[in-house]
């Protein structure tokens, strides 16, 4: 088979171009090839290549040059009119035109004035095929005229008025640049207060003192002459309230009376525009600038809206602090009512503008080149569009049509020229004039008629040499009238090339995707029409490529010492192959320290400056390879280490090469602080999409310092890099510019897509969207498609906004579907997406299951079984069985169920049987199965009953024990409350516990299971019982419940023991209770007695040993006569004041329990008692026993007495008798 392409060849219809021509380059331009050899031969009517703008504003010291410039074959010839008549440049000595172009020069800097050749000028380009004109060049000399002489009066004006300095510039061409400044050129600060308007005049919202000053200056640059013209000084003098009464006290009579109100508060009123409403009209694609400048005090802010509208977020900007609302590139789409409003605290007011967009004629589709042969048909189309819509003229060779010669083969129908059956004589060039009152384009296109057999402009035996797995392109250019076919054949034999292996481009080249060994050869271009045929023979080579098998590797070397690189390259035989070294991606340092030998770089004597990235380059004429590494010089050991860190973060972010899918990032690395970068990481921020947020783009090898970077379509990208390095991540580098993508048809369809109907007669289909960023365009939509699973009916589809879900009506219950979801957005479709399989809406299920069995497995433990149900009766998705039972009346299942606790069981599943557990014991149970599906429960099964058999019982509900007596206990006790069956008896056990906590032999006792009340009888007194009681059915024993009492004690053995009221015939419910009648702690108590009975006899040794005790010194020295009787007795006073205390507080104590007999104080063997010391005579005692300290022998504080208790005292109390 034989790959060719063939020529689109119709007859026209109107309005249908047929293309003749076939270029040999990938556009489809309409020219003839500018190849040498063809053009010796072949015409061309003329093509303006180039020419000055419409509105040509010039330097009036320079010479004056208006550019035409045209191709054609033959050569063209050029002409000017001036003003529309001829311009005669032979007649003007200063205007020459240059040689083999139509650009004129005119020499007005030797003599003459610019004015003199003010005017329109246009350029016709001519030869025997047609003729070319250029645009109405409009030529202007610029001008920047002085400032009018005026007198300049200074003002004076209090603090928080308004101001407003007219600057009026003098006009100029083009109009100057307006700025004002002081008279050291210093620019004058401006702000939200101070600012200056689109005409140049400096505004005040209110003043302020130190706005005092005597040079605000105007001044006007005018950039085409490089010339500035400044406006006279203006003074401005801002006086204070208290300024302003003293100026006018000291100009009054004392009679006189005047004074100046402080500057108040006071809402906004606007500087300019002036009114409520005002109009501006804009040309489209210009920029559009709306300005609100208000005054007030405080200082107004100014916020801008769109009255039944939004501002443009990627075209709208402002400036002069929001005074000034700026749109980009304005349509007529942004035509409407824009509002300013200004507002402080006192008030708000606004202003509408209305603006209007007007267009000067632009471009829809411009007519093109058109190159046909003889009896061919064509068309040249003229389309413009504006505001006012823009009228389309056309010209033959630069002569009105309607007056140009006629062409039979020529008709005019509007914005296009038809031309059927062309011949030679129907050459010319036409010009299209789209003008309204804004402007106008003019576009030249000719049609060239040629007959001209194929010819192909390659060069034969031209050898194409590929490197293996490469693309190969094999060129085949060709020039021919009518258009020519291309063929390719391999081979001298013909051999027929597959066209799915091979790409045949527009231009004639044969591409081979893929190239292998086996695709060198021959190739053969044929290219053919009706006048003739031409062929052209390339060869094609294949290579293999160059590898690097031994890469150099990274070093950390010493200052001072030898290191090498190595790098071996592997490469195809018949090409020459080159290694350079590279140093930080530049040329080795001219050192002979470097030497290179083949395949190694060695490195002699390393220097500190000879750290860096090495990298080795492999060259053939074919490919190129590389690999680096990077050298690490440290310092000779001991030199400290030096500090590491990360790296700093890169710099010079700088984007190039950018296309549609793929941009080049490039950076400059931040000092690596002493530890390598591995590598860096690249991130982006959606501005559009996700502004503020930073994802990560990719990571390049450390040695890189530029990536491409594969972009998606209508992204607003930014990008930044961080360095890596073994100590971490350095910061982020500032962003890079940003960079808006083309848009483009989606990429990807929607996610997780379901069907699943929320009602029995729909379907509701789900899908994750796209975000911002997988949408690749504006306008994102769906296109939601659907068809029911083994049905008749076709795809149905509806496309919706940008949202998750769509809702099918009128569907079947639960049929399956077939689903399909599509991204869509204003650019195209997305690739067909999958199909998945869903579901309409489910129904409650029709039947219920059949079959119910019960098969009672023990007392607590039951099992079902019952048939499944038809799956078409389910009517949605099987979620299971679902077991309701609950406990029935016998012998009725009347009962109100109201009062019925039911309990469920679900088992997932096709299951037919399951377990109810946790049955109560000797019950009667009812019973139920449904089937559930997602939508609910289908109808209940008939009940089943079924009873459970006797069990266990629980334990009796409670157990007292009362009246105890000395030799008796009564027990009571409630019966079980679940008693699992009929209880047949209670079993009571017990058995005594002595003083060790042993347990004594155990009594068994059977009582009637009617009882609820035993005596047991020829009990021990005072002595523990334990009682083990539990209940009995035909089933067995149930849980026990146990309790302890303890028998009444002998009245007469606790006389004299017990205190008055403590009852004899209470029962203890612990032991704690009883702890007196414990021997172990009647032994206790008989050995603390005795340690207070040593502790007494020592204390009363102590005190009775020689010498003065404090108590005795401080009465000498005070010879108090009321203390006087206290010194007959030494240390018997705080003895006897505890023994009285004791006396008085509480019970007498025991014989001998005290002190000994003969060391005892009686109250009548001395005339001395507390009653006289203190207890009768107020203030002789302190509350906090002052008094005591004083006269006690001890430095620390009387203890807390206690109540005493019938036992042996206690130590405290003890010492107590003694300090």
């Amino acid at each position: 088979m034989q790959l060719k392409i063939m020529p689109k060849k119709k007859r026209l219809p109107a309005g249908r171009v047929a293309l003749i021509l076939f270029l040999c380059q990938m556009i489809s331009a309409l020219e003839v090839p500018l190849d040498p050899k063809l053009l010796e031969d072949l015409v061309q009517p003329p093509t303006i290549t180039q020419q000055s703008p419409k509105d040509y504003i010039i330097d009036p010291r320079e010479n004056i040059v208006i550019q035409c410039e045209a191709k054609g074959k033959p050569p063209p010839s050029f002409s000017w009119t001036r003003n529309g008549t001829h311009f005669d440049i032979d007649k003007d000595p200063l205007v020459t035109m240059k040689p083999g172009s139509g650009t004129l020069t005119i020499n007005i800097m030797s003599e003459g004035k610019a004015e003199t050749y003010e005017g329109v000028y246009q350029c016709t380009a001519r030869n025997e095929r047609g003729a070319a004109i250029s645009n109405n060049i409009v030529v202007r000399p610029s001008r920047s005229p002085l400032w009018t002489k005026e007198k300049l009066e200074p003002i004076t004006l209090r603090n928080g008025q308004s101001l407003v300095l007219p600057c009026r510039p003098p006009l100029g061409l083009p109009p100057p640049i307006i700025f004002w400044m002081d008279n050291s050129f210093q620019r004058l600060p401006q702000s939200e207060r101070v600012s200056q308007g689109l005409n140049g005049d400096l505004y005040f919202s209110n003043v302020l003192p130190e706005d005092t000053r005597e040079d605000y200056i105007c001044y006007a640059r005018f950039n085409h002459t490089q010339t500035i013209q400044q406006k006279q000084p203006i003074s401005v003098k801002v006086i204070s309230v208290d300024e302003l009464n003293d100026t006018i006290a000291a100009n009054l009579s004392d009679t006189e009376f005047y004074s100046a109100k402080p500057n108040r508060e006071r809402p906004p009123t606007f500087l300019t525009p002036e009114g409520n409403t005002s109009n501006k009209e804009e040309l489209r694609g210009n920029v559009l600038s709306l300005e609100c400048i208000a005054e007030g005090l405080p200082t107004p802010v100014i916020y801008w809206i769109k009255e039944d509208g939004t501002l443009p977020t990627n075209r709208t900007f402002y400036r002069n602090f929001k005074k000034t609302l700026q749109i980009i590139q304005v349509s007529e789409a942004d035509s409407g009512n824009y509002q300013c409003i200004a507002k402080n605290a006192l008030g708000a007011i606004h202003h509408t503008i209305s603006v209007t967009v007007k267009a000067a004629p632009y471009w829809i589709l411009a007519p093109q080149n058109l190159v046909l042969s003889p009896g061919e048909d064509g068309s040249l189309i003229c389309r413009a569009n504006g505001n006012p819509k823009p009228r389309i003229s056309w010209l033959s060779n630069g002569v009105p049509i309607e007056i140009a010669p006629d062409d039979p083969s020529r008709k005019i129908d509007g914005d296009t020229i038809i031309f059927s059956n062309v011949q030679e004589r129907s050459s010319a060039v036409y010009q299209c004039n789209a003008s309204n009152e804004y402007g106008y384009l003019l576009a030249n296109a000719f049609v060239n008629v040629l007959a001209e057999p194929p010819r192909i402009l390659t060069s034969a035996n031209t050898l194409y040499q590929v490197i293996a797995n490469r693309p190969a392109l094999l060129d085949c250019a060709f020039f021919g009238s009518p258009l020519p076919t291309i063929e390719w054949f391999k081979g001298a034999k013909g051999s027929a090339l597959r066209d799915d292996i091979y790409v045949l481009h527009e231009n004639g080249t044969l591409e081979i995707p893929v190239a292998q060994k086996d695709s060198t050869g021959t190739y053969t271009c044929v290219a053919r029409n009706k006048l003739g045929m031409a062929k052209n023979e390339v060869h094609l080579e294949i290579k293999d490529p160059t590898r690097i098998i031994k890469q150099p590797e990274y070093a950390v070397v010493q200052r001072g010492s030898t290191v090498s690189f190595e790098c071996k390259v592997k490469h195809d035989h018949t090409l020459t192959l080159t290694i350079t070294w590279l140093k930080d991606n530049g040329e080795l340092p001219s050192d002979g320290r470097f030497t290179v030998d083949k395949d190694h770089l060695e490195v002699a004597d390393v220097r500190d400056s000879d750290g860096g990235a090495y990298t080795c380059v492999a060259n053939t004429t074919l490919d190129m390879v590389s690999a680096s590494a990077v050298l690490s010089v440290v310092a000779p050991t001991p030199t400290p280490a030096p500090i590491y860190d990360v790296p700093n973060p890169p710099f010079d972010l700088e984007l190039t090469d950018q296309l549609d899918k793929s941009v080049q990032l490039s950076w400059t690395p931040g000092d690596d602080n002493n530890s390598p970068i591995t590598k860096f990481i690249i991130e982006y921020e959606d501005a559009m999409h996700e502004a503020g947020l930073w994802r990560h783009q990719t990571e390049v090898s450390g040695m890189q310092t530029t990536a491409q970077l594969k972009l998606s379509p209508y992204v607003n990208y930014s990008f930044r890099v961080m360095a890596v390095n073994s100590l971490g991540r350095s910061l982020p580098s500032e962003p890079s510019e940003q960079y808006l993508t083309k848009a483009a048809e989606p990429d990807t369809n929607p996610t997780a897509v379901e069907g699943l109907g929320s009602e029995p007669d729909n379907l509701v289909i789900t899908w994750k969207p796209l975000n911002g960023f997988e949408s690749n365009g504006p306008g994102l939509q769906y296109k939601v498609s659907w068809l029911q699973k083994d049905g008749d009916d076709e795809w149905a589809s509806v496309v919706v906004a940008n949202v998750s879900k769509y809702i099918v009506s009128g569907t079947p219950t639960f049929v399956p579907y077939l689903i399909k979801v599509q991204a869509l957005n204003d650019v195209g479709f997305a690739p067909e997406p999958a199909v998945v399989m869903g579901h309409s809406g489910e129904d409650l299920p029709m039947v219920a299951p059949g079959n119910v069995r019960v098969n009672v497995v023990n007392s607590t433990l039951a099992e079902v079984h019952w048939d499944p149900v038809p799956l078409k009766s389910i009517r949605g998705h099987l979620q299971g069985y679902r077991i309701y039972y609950w406990k029935a009346q016998e012998g009725s299942l009347k009962r109100n169920r109201r009062h019925i606790e039911k309990k469920i069981l679900t088992f997932q599943g096709n299951k037919t049987h399951g377990m109810l557990p946790g049955l109560e014991p000797f019950s009667h149970y009812a019973l139920n199965v449904r089937v559930v599906n997602g939508k609910g429960e289908g109808p209940a099964s008939p009940d089943r009953v079924f009873n459970t058999p006797e069990g266990v019982p629980s334990a009796p509900s409670s157990l007292k024990i009362i009246n105890p007596t000395l030799d008796s206990l009564t027990l009571e006790w409630d019966p079980p409350s679940r008693p699992n069956g009929i209880l047949t008896e209670y079993t009571l056990k017990y058995q005594p516990i002595n003083s060790t906590h042993e347990l004594g032999p155990l009594v068994d006792l059977k009582i009637p299971a009617n009882k609820t009340r035993w005596t047991l009888k020829n009990l021990n007194f005072s002595t523990r019982y334990k009682f083990y009681f539990y209940a009995q059915t035909a089933a067995g024993s149930g849980s026990q419940i146990t309790e302890e009492a303890v028998t009444t004690v002998d009245e007469g053995k606790l006389a004299g023991i017990l205190p008055p009221d403590v009852g004899a015939g209470k029962a203890m419910a612990s032991r704690q209770v009883d702890i007196a009648t414990q021997g172990w702690f009647i032994g206790l108590m008989c050995a603390v007695a005795l340690l207070i009975l040593i502790l007494l006899i020592v204390c009363f040794i102590r005190r009775n040993k020689g010498g003065k005790y404090p108590v005795k010194e401080k009465e000498d020295a005070h010879a108090d006569p009321e203390i006087q009787p206290m010194k007959e007795d030494d240390g018997t006073f705080g003895e006897y004041r505890s023994l009285e205390s004791d006396a008085e507080d509480h019970k007498p104590l025991k014989k001998g329990s005290r002190t000994p007999s003969d060391r005892t104080v009686k109250k009548e063997d001395s005339d001395d008692s507390l009653v006289d010391y203190g207890e009768g005579v107020n203030g002789q005692f302190n509350e906090d026993g002052s008094f005591i300290g004083q006269y006690s022998g001890k430095k620390e504080k009387e203890p807390a007495e206690g109540n005493e208790s019938s036992e042996a005292p206690s130590p405290v109390n003890a010492m107590n008798s003694f300090v």
